[in-house]
């Protein structure tokens, strides 16, 4: 039944989805494609590197100076940069094709330097070539991200002119997208079961466990945990949950759907719905901790919207809640704040590589390809180069949530080796698996990502209190 959750096995778990608004009808109209998958890779992300390393060798070190020599014509022998494996279905042109990319791209970068700069209307007058140049509905992977960078540079021009620098923080339109990037990538499942597996080792032999999860969404991430809690030989915890959210609507609904899977599952079950940002809240409020209990905590932290609120003030409450274990996933992107031609840098290196891995395993008309790329990364996009950096949102955020847990005597917890084992199961789930997915273990932690790039991180941590 539509909204019930199904669980076939501990990596089966497959959610329905509807479609985004932001599509067009014709690729509404198509629930499935007649396209197949590239198997030769564009790799979009190679190339923005090395045009990014000629852009900061021409940019003087100080942000302040008034002039930058950048143009096209700094950037020699371009024509190198072109990679030679070409994506049949996203590069059908040849080599006009390839111009049309590479001055793209490099329209993009003079674009952020002007931007760097203050020159709004130079920006301005850029911008206004490029979106009539880039579509988002492009076979080329290099003109449809240029076409949401496009989109979002656009919008800090004019929040720079208004003075506008609200965050985006509606979480409703892409929930749907979610379960659709929970279905052609494996991302998703990468953080769900690795931070279920650290979870579960934590709440080994526990009669009473209660999870905090600081963005729970439509609770995707937790029937897996409960089938296995509920099948345990000691038998099944009493299992309290506590899920925050921005609408209370959707936290409800979320806690129905959990609530009659733990019944189906025979397991005892709370839910406490929290319409609120986890550092706005008192710590008695969100545990109420009760003898005998342990506590998990997690977080997959995007860049869709703010989580947590201040962040010096969630780190407060995470202290005072003091949990048996905290799991966390970040995107490798960086940085998060600094100047703006930093995030534009880091950002389109990220992106670039993440619109590779849905580029080469995935056709171009494919409706839930387009579902994701609409609703998530260009929501991502635009909330890092529109709003990001606190001297715009007059609020500082940490880069790496990781390594202030560090810094504030939290303690790792080295991910197993059946968290690596769940991991290269997930990857091997997937087109492309075996060719770009890579996943590897550093400093107790796992990274997920495309061909070595790393875009995802998992990490566990503990408090003092707690051991």
């Amino acid at each position: 039944m539509k909204g019930e959750f199904e669980v076939h096995g501990a990596l089966d778990l497959i959610q329905p989805h509807d479609h985004c608004d932001y599509l067009p009808h014709h690729v509404l109209g198509s629930s499935t494609s007649s396209s197949k998958p590239n198997t030769e890779q564009f790799d979009l992300s190679d190339w923005v590197q090395r045009v990014e390393e000629h852009l900061s060798e021409d940019l003087h070190p100080d942000p302040n100076i008034a002039e930058v020599a950048f143009s096209i014509e700094s950037l020699p022998q371009m024509d190198h940069f072109i990679p030679q494996t070409k994506c049949a279905k996203c590069d059908n042109n040849g080599e006009d094709s390839d111009d049309k990319n590479l001055g793209l791209i490099t329209l993009l970068l003079e674009c952020a330097v002007s931007i760097s700069l203050d020159q709004l209307d130079v920006a301005n007058k850029t911008l206004l070539e490029l979106s009539q140049m880039a579509s988002p509905y492009a076979l080329s992977c290099a003109e449809r991200i240029v076409a949401y960078f496009t989109q979002a540079m656009s919008s800090r021009v004019m929040n720079s002119w208004l003075g506008m620098f609200s965050p985006i923080n509606n979480p409703n339109p892409i929930l749907n997208a979610f379960q659709a990037f929970n279905t052609i990538s494996p991302f998703i499942k990468f953080s769900h079961f690795t931070s279920n597996q650290a979870i579960l080792e934590a709440f080994q032999g526990r009669a009473r466990v209660h999870i905090i999860d600081l963005d729970i969404m439509q609770g995707l991430q937790w029937p897996a945990l409960f089938h296995i809690l509920a099948t345990r030989a000691c038998g099944p915890p009493h299992v309290r949950l506590t899920g925050f959210g921005a609408s209370m609507e959707s936290l409800n609904d979320t806690g129905r759907r959990l609530s009659q899977f733990a019944r189906r599952l025979g397991m005892s079950f709370e839910y406490y719905p929290m319409a609120r940002k986890f550092g706005e809240v008192e710590p008695s409020v969100v545990v109420g901790r009760r003898g005998g209990e342990a506590v998990a905590v997690h977080w997959a932290r995007h860049s869709l919207y703010d989580v947590a609120g201040p962040d010096w003030k969630a780190m407060g409450v995470l202290e005072a809640v003091a949990p048996r274990v905290i799991t966390l996933v970040e995107q490798e992107i960086a940085p998060r704040g600094g100047s703006f031609l930093d995030r534009f840098v880091g950002c389109l290196h990220y992106y670039s590589t993440m619109f590779d891995s849905l580029g080469a395993t995935l056709p171009v008309d494919d409706t839930n390809r387009y579902q994701v790329e609409h609703c998530l990364l260009a929501r991502e996009i635009n909330n890092i180069l529109a709003v990001g950096g606190p001297a715009r949102s007059g609020e500082e955020k940490f880069g790496e949530w990781r390594v202030e847990l560090g810094r504030r005597g939290f303690v790792q917890v080295p991910m197993s080796a059946n968290s690596m084992a769940q991991a290269q199961l997930i990857l091997n789930m997937f087109p492309g698996g075996s060719q770009g997915y890579t996943v590897f273990e550093g400093d107790g932690m796992l990274r997920f990502g495309w061909k070595g790039t790393g875009l995802y991180v998992a990490s566990a941590w503990t408090s003092r209190a707690s051991m």
